[in-house]
């Protein structure tokens, strides 16, 4: 049973990458967030819901200790994190935070694929997913354990390569740096705790999962409606990008036309629009989606 007694908490990270987003998460959730006395704790103002502000490496151990319900948190924390007892299990993937982590050396480096780096040391800051990638592989190198500037190991002659988060790659190329292999993709995770809440509680934690769901499934979809001939409704069906079975109905004073109403989770693009007409829909609308269930 969570540790709170009458209120469910779910940790996220107090500053960083995912902190904004995470935030943004909880709040289009239909959370109203209250800053708190200090800034570790958050409250919610409208359930029993507390937002526990932390670092994001504490957030996978808080949420599979029971000390928090839920946790918002990336893949690459949450793995390097694992240990062998009982652990966060993952309810569903975010959307945001996307990165790689990645092997990158020096260009003088003779690098012919991972079997080059046999031998060698690898600078990084997640020891225990570049441990697993090698082992996988096949190779025997030494792994630098390194908390920040991993990029600048092979200037100081600390390692051969590094291996580290990527998501522009402008920090490599500040360095010198070149990425080679991807050994972990990454992005943020909603995360759960093994324990339990209180019963009077669980329906509200389903209930934010749920809500949270709807979030991520509506992030980038769009509502698309348009007039189109009978004639051409598979072909104009067909077209609309991600989009499930569409809602047809008749036209008022039209037996060879319809409106089709269609919720499209992959991109709109004008090319796409375009395509529509030729097939001959006409009166073509395309909405932001901001709630999904």
């Amino acid at each position: 049973m969570s540790t709170v007694q009458g209120r469910l908490r779910i940790a996220v990270q107090k500053s960083g990458r995912l902190a904004d987003r995470s935030l943004d998460l909880v709040r289009d959730a239909g959370l109203r967030v209250v800053k708190g006395a200090n800034d570790l704790l958050y409250k919610v103002e409208n359930y029993p819901i507390d937002l526990l502000r932390v670092r994001d490496d504490d957030i996978p151990t808080f949420v599979a200790d029971g000390v928090c319900d839920l946790g918002i948190v990336g893949e690459n924390v949450l793995e390097e994190g694992k240990n062998g007892g009982a652990n966060a299990s993952v309810v569903m993937p975010l959307g945001f935070g996307k990165c790689t982590l990645k092997l990158a050396c020096p260009p003088m480096l003779d690098y012919a694929g991972p079997a080059s780096l046999q031998g060698l040391r690898i600078a990084t800051s997640y020891p225990k997913i570049l441990r697993r990638y090698l082992d996988e592989q096949g190779i025997g190198a030494d792994i630098v354990v390194m908390r920040g500037a991993v990029e600048v190991a092979p200037r100081l002659k600390l390692a051969s390569a590094i291996c580290d988060l990527v998501s522009t790659g402008a920090t490599l190329e500040a360095n010198g740096l070149v990425a080679k292999e991807t050994v972990f993709e990454s992005q943020a995770v909603l995360i759960q705790s093994p324990v339990a809440p209180e019963p009077g509680l669980q329906h509200l934690l389903e209930s934010i999962i749920e809500r949270m769901a709807g979030v991520v499934s509506s992030q980038g979809a769009k509502y698309v409606m348009l007039n189109a001939p009978r004639s051409a409704l598979d072909a104009i069906t067909a077209i609309l990008p991600g989009a499930g079975a569409p809602t047809v109905m008749p036209l008022m004073g039209r037996d060879d036309a319809v409106a089709v109403h269609a919720v499209c989770q992959e991109a709109v693009f004008w090319e796409t629009l375009e395509k529509l007409k030729a097939a001959g829909a006409s009166a073509i609308l395309v909405l932001p989606i901001e709630k999904m269930m």
